[in-house]
């Protein structure tokens, strides 16, 4: 797996998750004006026929394209000014001007201090004919939110609807200490890298 950066920084180890994941992700940066990508992975690439040099410093907005869906975008800038997680399907284009129908998931990803570092893009590509797949990923998805302990399904749901370890903390009458414990264990029961991951499988349980 390549990964492309714009230039080195302390987060650098979030950026680095992109790079193993099998499913095309970018990396953006809130901080610089008009949120650009800052790392993008080799998946992404293949995905979109973009090199990385065409894909490092732009808006995510440049895979929109004449039919690409007006209201599905400002419902992805709403998410990023709000700074929660979107997960939309929406027409995009291909570097070659080819159409895609594509399931894009938009999170927020905090540092131990809850304080905004970058967004995380993921996309997949949707097949029309790949609609028996997609029901037995949403299957498998329920029954592995159905394996989850009570709590660990409250935190699950916590956080794919964009609440802060802190918020979630306040909710369930738990210390901070205890909610990063418990999204630990659900990281690794469900087999997700990233917060993203984690909110596109809840989301494919119906949470």
């Amino acid at each position: 797996m390549v990964i492309a950066t714009e230039q080195p920084c302390p987060e650098d180890r979030v950026i680095r998750l992109v790079a193993d994941s099998p499913i095309a992700s970018v990396v953006s940066n809130p901080r610089l004006p008009d949120n650009p990508i800052v790392a993008c992975n080799q998946a992404f690439c293949d995905l979109t026929g973009y090199r990385p040099d065409d894909v490092v410093g732009r808006n995510c907005r440049f895979l929109s394209g004449p039919a690409t869906e007006p209201w599905l975008s400002e419902e992805i800038r709403r998410g990023v000014r709000e700074h929660r997680p979107v997960l939309v399907e929406i027409l995009n284009y291909k570097r070659d001007g080819q159409p895609f129908r594509n399931a894009v998931l938009v999170a927020p990803i905090y540092d131990e201090d809850d304080t905004l570092l970058y967004f995380l893009g993921s996309q997949v590509e949707i097949d029309a004919d790949a609609t028996p797949q997609t029901s037995m990923r949403r299957i498998r998805a329920a029954e592995m939110v159905k394996s989850l302990s009570t709590r660990q399904g409250q935190i699950l749901k916590f956080v794919a609807n964009g609440l802060l370890n802190k918020q979630i903390a306040a909710e369930l009458g738990l210390s901070e200490k205890t909610v990063k414990m418990h999204r630990a264990i659900l990281m690794t029961r469900l087999g997700t890298r990233t917060t993203a991951d984690l909110i596109r499988l809840a989301v494919e349980a119906g949470l």
